[in-house]
């Protein structure tokens, strides 16, 4: 064990140690002389300018229009050589890529401004005014390429200049020099305490309010230079430090959540580094990896963020009491410098740092839990918005001028002000339904010209990320307000919530103000979006066309009609326990059923359609309700019984099959006859109808019984028959995911989605049914370093980046259902995964289960992904993941609420085949289920076909008039064409491989496939069809005479 240990721990010292090569940036002479030579560049460009130039507001006038100063002019004075100084992560050698900017201190003139310009916004309006005149002189220089405005940590009222330099380096792409203008020693550090006023329109009823936020914006530029020397003393000389700072700023890119305006940026990062360090709590003796684990569980855990962090003072004066509780009075998270002016974190929210708690406590859990330490979870792996939060909103605010009525910046910015609004509105209208709520709304960007000031700043959406407490409370259909006595509460709930308010009396008998948000039961997912939609409407008068909530954009792909099937799963249910019943009460058989279990998807809640009842599978037959749309195919769901114990079962394979047919015949012989049950019986399989469904039996043999009582020694597997086999892997996982989907109640939609998705794409041949359910369940069973998912779309996009992004040839994905592995299965797990891998290198293409899925009951990866996927086809599944994922996120993100762009996530680019077979959508046994009808526009028309009379997937008016016993007989059980054409072209032509959708598709892709024969064979057989390609796509069309409707070669096979 201890071996075990060190080798760990090596490994991942090494794993650290070689992405703080690739990150960090390397200081070489090259990059050394591109800074210096940029930044005297920019010495020289602003020594150009006349010295006592007239600056006036006509350089900026939109933003000293919306600052709302008054007009400002003074005279350019040209800042001193030693007035110009490089400061941030390049000052003490940690900067990280793919980050590529440095930062240039310009020290302000004090001629330039006078003793009371703190007020009312004039040193922001000089600052701007300032840095208009030195970019004008440095688009006039040949040394740059481009000068381009951005802001200081999303503040508007204090823009910089990013300058792109002419010169290029390509170790360095996209390098720049952010210019930032200092102020010190401008101003009276007195007249910018906490509890003055110094924007003279911040006042509530007349009565001024102090102004933190905007003092403490000020008094940041006056200490930047001092906290800049601060972080450089810190860190000279102490490699570990600036390492673990790399490591600290990867972590902390990797979450978008985190790396925000109101949260943490890399200088904040750099101070609370600073902090630990200078207060000892770490040593010099410390890696960096250490480093970093103790800085996460200080953020994480450290009581002292509740009084406020405070560096020792440079005088001997310290903060006082009074200061102290000023500080946190004024903030919600105080990082005091050492001057015990300046609250570092004065931008930082409430939320933003309880987000960053959070995120550290996950990322030390993830640390703890993992056993490579977490390393491709914490610093590979990318949580932004979509994967963090269950549910996401956008508000498109473009042209809202309520947002800034009050003015553009009073103490506060009108878009902070604005994002605490619509945080308090969520807060109370959600209650304990969510348990954080995050509101981001980023205002600036790159084309952003200031001379136009900042009513453009509105282009972006604000967003709003939920993270749900729990899904019983996201689901919760009434919210009980306050009691009728209590008035003053019950006049706050009603003028809150209007028109949705009611009296209501309670089963307690208590009667209290509440609310009701009626929906059916299958659509409760989407109270959440009723509440906020009427929240938003009603306190912010915005229309729907502004609120873009991300819920329900998927769940078109679930209607049937206009409702989801899974609506009707209630009676499927109480079919089955009836039936279950029955198969428990039969006497008349030798052996009496002990037990009943479902397989069948529909009987957990996964299967994408569940079936819906029947009106001819029934024990009596009513001829007056079939309707116009009676389907004449019915799914059979397959039950497995159990039988009690003998020994009079036969020892051949063979006898015990005829055995257990003939015990199938009697039972529905004995249903038949006691109960009026009606069934189908063939060789192979005998059909029960009960309620509306159709259930197909299956009978595991008492061999396979001692599978489940684990009694066959070291391989239970041994002596057991391929069909008992199959019947009780398929019995294990129907248990767990039974089990899975009871503890996880989004767990089943999400599942539904990813079968969808991989039907839609044509993947059906390639990942059954049961693999797709693994899947899903890795996500929801191991999802740091994030939380459960909570959500439909949100644990939808995890099961598409779980596939695109997973390293399927080096790892098997190990699914702990129960949390039942030991050590000693993990061992035997990863040792079957090894000798899968063991002809990789004579064979890439060809090795045996690509995708190795091990469970508890199946630590080899046989059950599900044994033959298939293969390579091949696993390559091209990662590769439409990766692209339905990009796709979603934009979505999410980006793009106005388009039904025909979701759409695209389920529509599969027919181009991407060798040539495509398009089927009679009228002969789909299930037409109704069919997304989008197939068309094609492109390659060469080959073969066309005409529909069948001998199938309809409806019953025809004449049928009405049969008896029941004729309609039974016209009732096809499983019946199933399109898979039954596919297997037919796998055995008739090897060198096609059909692609399908077995859910409701009316299209099949086909690729050309060398055969597996010998190479002349291969050869021969390739030119052959290189020739003449068309001959075998008109052989398919004759196989599938009847169902296909077009044959269309878009590419011929390539010649060996």
């Amino acid at each position: 064990m201890e071996l075990d240990t060190a080798a760990f721990s090596d490994s991942l010292d090494f794993k650290v140690n070689e992405l703080l090569k690739d990150v960090r940036l390397d200081y070489v002479p090259s990059f050394t002389e591109l800074v210096d030579g940029v930044v005297e560049s920019i010495k020289d460009a602003i020594a150009k300018i006349p010295e006592d130039l007239k600056v006036g507001s006509d350089l900026a006038p939109g933003f000293i229009r919306d600052i709302r100063t008054d007009k400002v002019e003074f005279n350019f004075k040209k800042p001193k050589p030693n007035d110009f100084k490089l400061c941030g992560s390049h000052s003490i050698h940690s900067m990280a890529k793919p980050d590529s900017n440095v930062d240039l201190l310009v020290r302000l003139p004090k001629e330039c401004f006078y003793e009371k310009d703190y007020m009312n916004h004039r040193y922001h309006a000089k600052r701007c005014l300032y840095l208009c005149v030195i970019r004008k002189y440095l688009l006039l220089s040949s040394s740059f390429a481009k000068v381009e405005w951005s802001t200081l940590q999303n503040e508007a009222r204090k823009p910089i200049l990013v300058v792109f330099p002419a010169k290029k380096l390509v170790e360095v792409p996209g390098f720049s020099v952010r210019i930032i203008p200092a102020a010190t020693s401008l101003f009276n550090v007195a007249k910018l305490s906490l509890n003055r006023n110094n924007v003279r329109s911040a006042s509530h009823e007349g009565v001024s309010q102090p102004t933190p936020t905007y003092n403490s914006s000020v008094l940041e530029d006056m200490f930047l230079e001092e906290n800049s020397e601060f972080l450089k003393k810190t860190f000279s000389g102490w490699k570990e430090l600036g390492d673990a700072l790399v490591l600290l700023k990867i972590w902390v890119r990797q979450r978008s959540s985190i790396y925000a305006h109101d949260c943490l940026n890399g200088f904040l990062i750099s101070m609370i580094l600073a902090y630990i360090a200078n207060h000892d709590k770490i040593t010099k003796s410390l890696k960096a990896l250490e480093i970093f684990r103790v800085t996460l569980d200080f953020i994480a855990t450290s009581k002292l963020w509740e009084r406020g962090l405070y560096f020792p003072p440079q005088n001997e004066k310290s903060v006082s009491k009074e200061e102290k509780a000023q500080f946190r009075q004024s903030f919600p998270v105080v990082l005091c410098d050492s001057s015990s002016h300046v609250n570092l974190a004065f931008r930082m929210s409430s939320v933003g740092f309880q987000e960053l708690q959070d995120e550290a406590a996950l990322t030390l859990k993830c640390m703890g839990k993992s056993r490579d330490g977490g390393f491709e979870d914490i610093f590979m792996t990318k949580i932004d918005y979509l994967v963090k939060y269950d549910y996401c909103i956008r508000l498109n605010l473009k042209g809202k001028t309520t947002v800034y009525t009050s003015g553009f910046c009073l103490d506060k910015e009108c878009w902070r002000m604005y994002e605490q609004k619509v945080h308090s509105l969520l807060h109370q209208g959600l209650s304990d339904r969510a348990k954080l709520i995050r509101v981001v709304w980023k205002n600036t960007h790159l084309d952003w010209h200031i001379e136009n000031g900042l009513s453009g700043l509105d282009t972006e959406a604000l967003f709003v990320g939920i993270s749900v407490s729990s899904v019983e409370k996201a689901f919760r259909m009434v919210d009980i307000g306050p009691n009728a006595e209590n008035k003053i509460e019950s006049l706050k709930f009603r003028k809150f919530w209007g028109e949705k308010a009611e009296l209501r009396r309670f089963k307690d008998g208590r009667i209290a103000e509440s609310t009701v948000w009626e929906t059916h039961h299958w659509t409760r997912h989407l109270i959440m979006k009723q509440i906020i939609d009427y929240v938003f409407r009603r306190h912010l008068s915005l229309s729907s066309e502004d609120i873009v909530q991300i819920v329900d954009q998927l769940d078109f792909s679930l209607i049937s009609g206009d409702k989801d099937p899974i609506s009707l799963s209630g009676s499927l249910l109480g079919a089955f326990d009836v039936l279950s019943k029955c198969l428990r009460e039969i006497e008349d058989i030798p052996l009496k059923v002990s037990s009943v279990q479902p397989l069948d998807s529909a009987l957990r809640f996964t299967s994408v359609f569940p079936p819906e009842p029947h009106p001819v599978a029934n024990e009596k037959v009513d001829a007056r309700r079939l309707h116009k749309l009676t389907p004449s195919c019915i799914p059979a769901m397959e039950v497995m019984i159990q039988l009690e114990g003998s020994g009079n079962w036969p020892m051949d394979d063979l006898a015990i099959e005829k055995t257990k047919s003939a015990f199938l015949l009697k039972i529905a012989e004995s249903l038949q006859n006691s109960e009026g049950i009606p069934s189908t019986a063939t060789e192979d399989d005998v059909d029960v109808f009960m309620g509306g469904y159709a259930f197909r039996l299956r009978i595991l043999h008492e061999r396979g019984l001692n599978l489940v009582k684990r009694e066959s020694g070291a391989d239970p597997m041994k002596g057991i028959q391929s069909t008992d086999k199959m019947l009780f892997l398929r019995s294990q996982h129907a248990s767990m995911i039974n089990g899975l989907q009871g503890r996880f109640p989004i767990y089943a939609p999400v599942v539904r989605f990813a079968k969808r998705w991989v039907a839609s794409h044509l993947f059906s041949a390639c990942l059954m049914e049961e693999a797709v359910e693994l899947l899903v369940a890795h996500v929801f069973l191991k999802p740091l370093p994030l939380g459960v998912p909570c959500s439909r779309v949100n644990g939808f996009l995890r099961f598409l980046r779980l596939l695109a992004d997973y390293d399927w040839m080096f790892c098997p994905l190990i699914v702990d259902i129960n949390d039942d592995l030991s050590r000693n299965d993990e061992k035997e797990i990863n040792d079957n995964f090894m000798s899968s891998r063991k002809g990789y290198e004579e064979d890439k293409q060809n090795i045996s289960s690509a995708m190795f899925l091990a469970t508890s009951y199946d630590k080899a990866s046989e059950a599900w992904t044994r033959n298939s996927p293969n390579s091949l086809e696993l390559k091209r599944l990662v590769a439409y993941a990766r692209s339905s994922a990009n796709l979603l996120s934009k979505l999410v993100l980006h793009e106005q609420n388009d039904s025909v762009r979701w759409e695209c996530l389920f529509r599969t680019p027919l181009n991407n085949y060798d040539a495509v077979v398009l089927l009679h959508r009228d002969r789909l046994p299930y037409p109704q289920r069919l997304l989008f009808p197939s068309e094609l526009n492109q390659g060469k028309h080959v073969a066309r076909g005409k529909a069948s009379n001998a199938f309809h997937p409806f019953l025809l008016h004449r049928d009405s008039k049969r008896s029941p016993g004729e309609l039974k007989d016209k009732l096809m059980v499983n019946f199933e064409p399109t898979e039954c054409f596919v297997r037919e072209l796998q055995k008739e032509i090897k060198t096609l491989k059909p692609w399908y959708d077995h859910i409701g598709g009316d299209v099949i892709g086909l690729t050309w496939e060398k055969p597996n024969s010998k190479k002349r064979e291969r050869e021969e057989e390739g030119e052959e069809e290189g020739r003449n390609p068309e001959e075998k796509l008109k052989q398919v069309g004759e196989i599938g005479k009847g169902m296909v409707r077009d044959v269309y070669l878009l590419k011929p096979p390539r010649l060996a």
